[in-house]
């Protein structure tokens, strides 16, 4: 079981790179902006169901529910894995923004850098937007927790980082690759930290 779980951190060091290197561009590339706008262009009414699982990605709102499933589980290594996920995601955050820096005026939020976006909520307009710290949250919080859950359940965390990646677009807080970086890393956290909460 320790050797999936490095597999998976393998595949978001993997995701993370292509996606720090495609976003490494002078400009959004043509087909990230029409990514972006077939997703933040679905119809209204969406936003409230995907409301609701976007703020697994919230800080305290996605670790208090990463240690209600440990609480349930009585998984006290679980505990401490949602914990170091929560932490690991502000560190890992700012070292992959720190290593953008050249990048970070282009990698602006949609308000700024998709002309036409449509923002839903109290999406900022503008501010650095590269990776989502949301998507990095509920990504390596779910791979802690994915391993005391059932097999037939595993879609549950996948579904619900996916929501949250669909959700972070089509409100406008992010573009594509702020959301597959922010997979990357969350799979490159969540992985290590599964392998040695076992």
């Amino acid at each position: 079981m320790n050797l999936w779980w490095l597999l998976v951190a393998v595949a978001g060091l993997v995701v993370l790179s292509a996606s720090v290197a495609l976003a490494r561009r002078p400009t959004i590339s043509a087909t990230e902006s029409r990514v972006f706008r077939a997703v933040n262009r679905l119809p209204d009414w969406l936003y409230k169901p995907l409301w609701l699982p976007m703020q697994l990605g919230n800080l305290v709102v996605g670790t208090v529910a990463g240690l209600l499933v440990a609480l349930f589980d009585r998984d006290v290594a679980v505990a401490i894995g949602v914990l170091l996920a929560a932490a690991l995601k502000l560190i890992t955050e700012r070292i992959v923004r720190h290593e953008m820096a050249d990048a970070l005026a282009v990698r602006q939020r949609p308000g700024t850098s998709q002309p036409g976006a449509v923002l839903r909520g109290d999406v900022p307009a503008s501010g650095p937007s590269f990776p989502s710290g949301h998507v990095i949250l509920v990504a390596a919080i779910g791979s802690v927790i994915a391993p005391n859950v059932r097999a037939v359940w595993w879609w549950v965390p996948i579904l619900l980082i996916l929501l949250v990646m669909i959700g972070r677009v089509y409100v406008g807080a992010h573009n594509p690759l702020d959301v597959t970086a922010g997979l990357g890393a969350g799979l490159l956290l969540g992985g290590i930290l599964a392998t040695f909460v076992r």
